[in-house]
């Protein structure tokens, strides 16, 4: 069964902390960006999510959000928990990160 509450590291070297899950799936964590972030002053950020019910999937799916404290942008992330042969769980995810535009003529370029 893959459960999302501890610590996950990514690739690249970010770090996630999530607590406990909640009865609805809910959690709560932080985020610190890796060695790659640009911006060494960044600190570890607040993030919020939900996971769907392990108790109906084995492999459940998840979402959650990164306010990023010191940027005018947030993060999304959707994925999957999975479990692996040897019942190591790995986290698949994809993301988009949007900044604040000043005008809907900037829009174009505030989505990654």
């Amino acid at each position: 069964q893959c459960l999302l509450s501890g610590s996950w590291r990514s690739d690249t070297g970010c770090r996630m902390v999530i607590s406990v899950l909640g009865k609805d799936g809910s959690f709560s964590g932080s985020y610190l960006p890796g060695p790659a972030a640009s911006n060494s002053k960044i600190l570890t950020s607040p993030l919020e999510g939900s996971q769907q019910d392990a108790g109906l999937v084995l492999q459940p799916t998840f979402s959650f959000t990164v306010h990023w404290r010191l940027r005018a942008q947030m993060t999304a992330f959707l994925g999957q928990c999975y479990v692996g042969t040897n019942g190591e769980e790995t986290l698949h995810a994809l993301w988009l990160l949007r900044e604040a535009a000043d005008s809907p003529a900037e829009d174009w370029k505030a989505t990654r």
